[in-house]
């Protein structure tokens, strides 16, 4: 098939980010692209227009679908805080709150090998400049060196205080290591001998060797910048700054202090680009490859700034994560990766306007997105209830994703609530401490005031009938919201699990544990332990599962995965699934409804 030059460049930027989101899928079962990854293709890409015919037995996204393809090319969902990246030559390192070391593809974002040994959060890790080492520090104590083609750990030397940063000289003759104590640790590669000590007065928050000096090495701590020599002398007079980075070529430093970015010539100190960044502290920063970009984080949000002239513009703005930014590294002149607190990796892109030297006019300042605390799904009524964390309630049509109304609610500085219709009436629940308050959204009418003894309150849910709360700690209990009576408790004493209500019935799944489930209907008896409870949520029918944890559907009878839901989708603050509908609420503030009737698996509903 011809296709004509404006098609065939859609064509091929569509399929571009098509691979690139969903290459994990489609790489384990090429069958899925029909079922787990076209259907999720913006609505007004090239894809989803071409194959619109094919896809009218599918699952079919209600809301949630985006318009167009995101600066974000890929999403990587560790399972794990990352705290530190590094790259080289399309690989990426990041040290994760574990302990474990994950091995990124740089292009398509695929886990390669995970390197395990750490039994603490690695916080910084540093490749060497051949690619064949890579060293990290931990909050375990230890440094180590690592055969990057073997994954195995060569060398291990130790701290007596948590370490914060590493960094491998350029010669790849020393690594530097420094410590919450303010020690900084110089070893000789082969041995991992310790042959200098530098002290510092308070921590060292980070360190790096020049990228073209290999006897110099630079630190901050207390929010000064220091500069030395491997003999442990100071070269250069301390100066203001909380992070620094160096261009590739050694020509170029970018110094952050709070929230203005001083881009400077290393050799002649002479100020090259001076910019106010962000509205926040500014955690990381680096240089694209080229030099022509410097890559900023500040919260939650990364800003690309083109530095070519002495007038740096903000050329992008990328707006995804709902957490801080721990990390950012370039993998080419056009191509970002950040790693996040939320426990994700993004991939982002950088537009072709934002590399052509005429653009002056920066991305507008980015909107603050509201979390969305809880999700009630209502299928018989035709609606899903969503409460964000302002208090803030609406009520949508499942079938058309309308927003039917809207409420504001005094829930305070609630962390757990659950919303749900009964007899149209819209009544929410909240805790605050070890209260927990229920309220007449409509009527503007506060019902009861509940006490629950819990340490540490993980979900609370809101029974269909609206006659009992469900309190999941490290117990379940059940009380009566007319009497404020424990009606029903079980003593669990297994940590944070994912409360789903099915009438008086309740799971838990745990994350690594089996699944329980109790029948607290029977009048007047203890709560009846349900048996051979799957770790997750069945659909109607008995045979298929909603795995809450890998957030896919699998058929229990044959076993396979009958869908996976992209990356970006995973890390979600709420679900609920009935079988035809699934619902899921994110801290962005965006809802997910996807309908499953017309899907082959949904045949027997």
């Amino acid at each position: 098939m011809l296709l004509q030059a404006g098609v065939s460049c859609k064509w091929i930027n569509d399929s571009q980010h098509f691979l690139l989101e969903h290459f994990d899928t489609i790489q384990n079962s090429p069958s899925h692209i029909y079922h787990s990854a076209l259907p999720f293709s913006p609505s007004s890409s090239w894809l989803q227009e071409y194959y619109s015919a094919g896809l009218s037995l599918t699952v079919k996204v209600v809301k949630g679908l985006p318009t167009e393809w995101g600066e974000c090319s890929c999403t990587v969902l560790l399972g794990s805080q990352p705290g530190a990246l590094s790259y080289w030559n399309n690989t990426i390192a990041v040290g994760c709150f574990s302990g474990d070391i994950i091995i990124l593809n740089a292009i398509t974002g695929s886990q390669t090998v995970v390197f395990s040994g750490h039994t603490d959060w690695v916080g910084s890790l540093a490749f060497s400049s051949d690619g064949r080492l890579l060293v990290s520090g931990s909050d375990d104590r230890t440094v180590k060196l690592w055969d990057v083609q073997t994954g195995g750990v060569i060398k291990t030397s130790g701290h007596t205080s948590w370490i914060c940063s590493v960094s491998i000289s350029v010669d790849c003759t020393t690594v530097a290591s420094g410590d919450s104590s303010g020690a900084i640790y110089l070893w000789n590669i082969q041995t991992m001998e310790c042959h200098q000590m530098i002290r510092q007065q308070q921590d060292v928050f980070y360190i790096r060797f020049s990228p073209v000096h290999p006897q110099q090495l630079v630190s901050i701590s207390n929010d000064k910048v220091w500069w030395w020599d491997v003999s442990g002398h100071q070269i250069a007079p301390p100066c203001n700054g909380s992070y620094i980075a160096f261009s590739s070529d050694g020509t170029l430093c970018a110094l952050c202090n709070e929230d203005i970015v001083i881009v400077q010539n290393l050799d002649s100190r002479a100020v090259v680009a001076e910019f106010y960044a962000a509205n926040d502290h500014i955690r990381c920063c680096c240089f694209s490859p080229d030099c022509r970009f410097v890559a900023v984080a500040a919260g939650s949000t990364a800003y690309i700034w083109d530095i070519t002239n002495s007038d740096p513009n903000l050329v992008e703005t990328f707006i995804g994560h709902t957490k801080d930014i721990t990390s950012l590294v370039f993998s080419s002149p056009s191509s970002l990766i950040s790693s996040s607190e939320d426990q994700l990796v993004k991939f982002w892109q950088i537009s072709a306007s934002s590399q052509d030297p005429v653009v002056t006019n920066p991305v507008s300042t980015p909107f603050n997105s509201v979390e969305i605390k809880s999700t009630t799904l209502q299928a018989k009524d035709g609606i899903t209830i969503t409460s964000n964390s302002d208090g803030v309630i609406r009520v949508w049509d499942i079938s058309t994703s309308l927003c039917k109304a809207s409420y504001q609610t005094p829930v305070g500085a609630s962390q757990k609530r659950d919303v749900h219709m009964v007899n149209g009436r819209l009544i929410i629940a909240w805790c605050i401490g070890e209260i927990i308050y229920v309220y007449d959204v409509e009527k503007w009418e506060l019902l009861e005031i509940l006490s629950v003894h819990v340490n540490y309150l993980q979900d609370l849910k809101i029974s269909e009938d609206g006659s009992k709360i469900f309190c999941l700690s490290s117990s379940i209990q059940v009380l009566s919201i007319q009497t404020g009576e424990v009606v029903g408790s079980v003593r669990l004493g297994l940590g944070r699990g994912i409360c789903t209500i099915d009438g008086l019935r309740v799971w838990i799944s745990f994350p690594e544990a089996e699944p329980q489930g109790w029948d607290f209907g029977i009048p007047g008896s203890p709560p009846v332990q349900v048996s051979n409870i799957p770790p997750g949520k069945l659909h109607p029918n008995g045979t298929l599962l909603w795995d809450f944890s890998l957030f896919r559907i699998r058929d229990m009878v044959t076993g396979k995965v009958v869908l996976w839901l992209p990356k970006r989708f995973g890390n979600y603050t709420d679900v609920q699934w009935n079988g035809q509908y699934l619902v899921a609420s994110y801290r962005s503030g965006e809802v997910l409804v996807l309908d499953f009737s017309q899907c082959p698996f949904s045949r027997n509903l």
